[in-house]
């Protein structure tokens, strides 16, 4: 495994109109190219996810996995705003030298998927194998393989969509409510906004989750993990909350949380392409679509449309008790679904697996 940054060293015009100097994408790859360079699978992280996928999806990615090494070439980006080593909030402005902070612009996913073309131009990628992602990473995949249809082989989107709903602009415009209620947001420092973060992140776990996940997960017959003041003695649903605002505040700032929330809001792939149908009518891959059952954030439909809408496009529903996490969680019957969809094109399968 392999974590490098590339470096864009030219100005950068952004959807927003907003023009940087430069740019720069932390990026991790897994295995290696092989001489036809026809073996790439480019995995895109969601949120508050980093580049390297076997943090995070160690079910389908790594050593023995479905996405071995062995096998394929594979690569991920840290997106545009983040804070694992990508350019971003905390990152010096070449302008200023001095940091972003509140001044960080606004990457839209169709301003993320464009840096990444710079970097797969510099690695001498023409072809992509297996482009796949879920949440905000299954919308910057579609920003892409409309943006270039030739490029992906095969598309795999799972529990996102074409146009980011009213639903969830919504659960994100809370989050940054909470952000900016913080005393401490206003501040020019890398702290600013934590405590507003953690409340933020209490309701995006909502939103990922569901009545039945909780009732499942955080009964109110455990004991918590978390210490919580409260007159009867601390529930577990309470305690998850607080530690999951803890853990997030670890590892994350609040300057990325909130510019992400946004670029997630502007996602709309039938922008300046007169509709959202007509888009997605663009894509030419071999596409595979999933979509989780009790998904609050992404529900199943949105995963529908996109899939009556791309040409030749398969749907699969996956049940789980997760919501939105099940993309996450789910990898079993994820797996499944993959290795069926990606064997039925045998000759490129096999041209890859055997050589």
């Amino acid at each position: 495994m392999s974590t490098q940054v590339y470096t864009h060293t030219e100005p950068f015009i952004l959807e927003s109109g907003e023009t940087i100097s430069q740019y720069h994408l932390a990026y991790t790859t897994l295995g290696r190219l092989n001489a036809r360079k026809d073996n790439v699978v480019w995995v895109f992280h969601a949120l508050t996810a980093n580049s390297n996928p076997t943090d995070w999806w160690p079910g389908l990615v790594g050593e023995g996995k479905l996405f071995d090494p062995a096998t394929w070439f594979i690569i991920c980006v840290n997106m545009p705003g983040s804070c694992y080593g990508s350019i971003g909030p905390l990152e010096i402005n070449p302008a200023t030298n001095e940091r972003w902070y509140h001044d960080f612009p606004l990457f839209t996913t169709r301003d993320m998927v464009r840096t990444y073309r710079s970097l797969r131009e510099h690695l001498g990628i023409k072809k992509i194998q297996i482009g796949i992602g879920g949440s905000m990473g299954g919308q910057q995949l579609l920003e892409w393989a409309i943006e270039e249809p030739e490029l992906f082989e095969h598309v795999i989107a799972l529990a996102t969509n074409a146009q980011h709903s009213p639903w969830g602009i919504a659960f994100n415009a809370s989050q940054r409510m909470c952000i900016e209620t913080d005393a401490t947001w206003k501040e020019k420092m890398p702290e600013a906004g934590l405590q507003g973060m953690k409340a933020a992140r209490s309701i995006a776990l909502l939103s990922y989750r569901n009545n039945n996940t909780y009732n499942l997960t955080q009964p109110r017959d455990k004991k918590t993990a978390w210490p919580v003041s409260h007159p009867f003695g601390g529930e577990a649903a309470e305690s998850y909350q607080r530690y999951q605002g803890e853990k997030l505040a670890k590892r994350f700032n609040a300057f990325s949380y909130y510019r992400l929330s946004q670029a997630m809001d502007a996602h709309d792939v039938g922008r300046g392409r007169n509709s959202v149908e007509e888009a997605l009518g663009r894509i030419r891959s071999k596409t595979l679509v999933i979509g989780i059952t009790n998904d609050l954030l992404f529900p199943p439909d949105e995963q529908k449309k996109i899939a009556d809408h791309i040409p030749g496009a398969v749907y699969h529903l996956i049940e789980s008790a997760y919501g939105h996490d099940g993309f996450l969680l789910e990898y079993e019957k994820i797996e499944q679904l993959l290795k069926s969809f990606i064997k039925e094109d045998k000759v490129s399968y096999l041209k890859i697996v055997n050589q």
